[in-house]
């Protein structure tokens, strides 16, 4: 019996420990941007932007709220995203993930075409249907159901509500608007909650910039009046308490509560690394939620986060370790890599040479938005290294494929491999800034097969070579804060990518690429 009871105390003290570990913010790091959160029994799912990035809205799935993992996108076909020479940054816009009745539902906007509209699937990590388009215009629309009505809320003039059948997407009522916000600017990311007889619109304000902030406010009717929470507002980094945070630009939210009562809140956020600059672009934190019956929610106590998180969690679940590398012998690229705009897909091939990405260069250069021979994963680490094992075949003067850093159209660094007017291999290293472009290295390489490799860390990005693999040669190293969103604009974050193309419109080049590597962490 003796032996009984030490084991019971173990096994519960086991389990405290493992509720009270705490966690490290973000939860997911790198472009992660607009989170959105739903649960059903103890599986959480959750979706973020894509803005130009084909497939699109990517779909998490977790255990712990911790711990996540990718298991695929919503829009994965043309027929749901249509992409065609969108802008940067433009494109798909803030998503919201709902289940209802035994289907999940992806509601979001179309900035470059279509507007508003939902997808839905009864398996978050396979196909989703067709798009249902929804007439009521502004961005960030959410769903919420209650008994069997449907209601569409988005930032049109200010929040708005109307009921849709969620079969056709049909508007049932008028859009009324219903809330202002606190006189901030860009009341947007609408979500409504129902606690306690409350209905609870949890919005943000401010700009998805350093004065971000989440507000909230509450009414007995759905359609208001509502009334603003006095301590708005709930979350912000603006006041003088985060002016030294290093996580910066917390906003656009969505609560959920947990299978065992506990409420939660993921938000988007950004850390700035060399002057202030961020490129990692918007990621997804989490923050516990105290929600006393018939009160306000208040956000880890304070309405500030940190990055090292003391407090009492779910049960961390064991994941299985993230592989960021690949030896391209799958049949088809994973959950990580992305296409800029609707791909082409005659341009890639994983079956053409067994255990090789194939990319095979048009006259689309990474300079146009559109949609050029490149596939490209999100830099999820200030610190990190990546590199590549390619070959340049077939080629003729001006073909060209390499590794890119990029961030849009207007800001990347390329390092690549092109053929001179005489047949010769060029290895170039160019940036592309604005109307600036500098060649900041250039050698004859005395090969067709060669190895890539850049280093970035929270100043630089540096760029080596190797003919061997073994033994890389330093070429040049420039600020990262050139392909920052304070530089440029826009609400994306850095991809490291794989390209081909040319300025022949006729090329018959194609490049094959062995290996990727990524890996995590300062460099030695």
């Amino acid at each position: 019996m003796k032996k009984i009871i030490i084991l019971l105390i173990s096994m519960f003290g086991f389990c405290h420990f493992l509720n009270a570990q705490g966690y490290k913010n973000p939860v997911i790091s790198g472009f992660h941007p607009d989170p959105s959160v739903c649960r059903v029994g103890d599986d959480y799912y959750l979706v973020t932007s894509s803005f130009e990035y084909f497939p699109g809205v990517p779909v998490f799935h977790s255990k712990d709220l911790i711990n996540w993992t990718k298991i695929g996108h919503c829009l994965t076909r043309a027929s749901q995203l249509k992409l065609d020479k969108c802008a940067p940054s433009a494109g798909i816009y803030a998503p919201t993930i709902r289940y209802h009745e035994g289907r999940f539902y992806m509601v979001t906007t179309n900035v470059s075409g279509g507007g508003n509209f939902y997808v839905h699937t009864d398996n978050p990590a396979g196909e989703w249907s067709e798009p249902v388009f929804v007439d009521q215009g502004g961005i960030d629309p959410s769903l919420y159901f209650e008994g069997d009505k449907s209601y569409f809320v988005s930032n049109q003039n200010g929040i708005t509500i109307c009921e849709i059948d969620i079969k056709t997407g049909k508007k049932l009522t008028k859009g009324q608007t219903v809330w202002n916000g606190t006189g901030g600017r860009y009341p947007e990311a609408p979500h409504i909650y129902k606690k306690d007889g409350w209905y609870y619109l949890l919005i943000s304000e401010g700009g998805t910039e350093y004065g971000h902030k989440i507000t909230i406010s509450r009414s007995r009717n759905i359609y208001g009046p509502y009334e603003s929470n006095p301590a708005n507002p709930i979350l912000t980094h603006i006041n003088e308490i985060a002016q030294s945070n290093p996580i910066q630009g917390t906003g656009h939210g969505d609560f959920i509560q947990a299978h065992d009562g506990s409420w939660w809140i993921v938000f988007l956020g950004f850390r700035p690394q060399s002057l202030l600059h961020h490129v990692l672009g918007r990621e997804t934190f989490l923050a516990p939620v105290r929600w006393d019956a018939d009160a306000w929610p208040v956000i880890n106590g304070n309405g500030t986060v940190n990055i090292d998180m003391n407090t009492p969690t779910l049960p961390l679940q064991t994941v299985k370790p993230h592989d960021f590398s690949t030896g391209f012998d799958e049949t088809k690229l994973g959950v990580d890599w992305n296409y800029l705009r609707n791909p082409f897909m005659r341009q890639y091939s994983l079956a053409e040479k067994k255990g090789s990405l194939r990319l095979k260069a048009t006259s689309v250069s990474l300079d146009d938005n559109d949609s050029p021979t490149f596939v490209g994963r999100r830099q999820e680490h200030i610190d990190f290294s990546a590199a590549a094992v390619m070959s340049l075949n077939n080629a003729k003067a001006e073909d060209e494929a390499g590794m890119t850093i990029f961030y849009s159209s207007q800001a990347h660094y390329d390092l690549s491999l092109k053929k001179t007017e005489k047949g010769k291999n060029r290895l170039v290293l160019r940036y592309k800034i604005g109307v600036l472009n500098h060649i900041a290295s250039e050698l004859e390489i005395p090969a067709d097969k060669i190895y890539l490799k850049v280093e970035g860390n929270k100043d630089f990005y540096s760029f080596y070579y190797s003919l061997d693999g073994k033994e890389f040669k330093f070429l040049d190293k420039i600020n990262v804060w050139y392909l920052s969103s304070e530089t440029n604009g826009g609400f994306t974050g850095v991809y490291v990518g794989l390209y081909a193309s040319s300025q022949n419109k006729d090329t018959k080049a194609f490049a094959d690429f062995d290996s990727f590597t990524y890996k995590p962490g300062k460099m030695e």
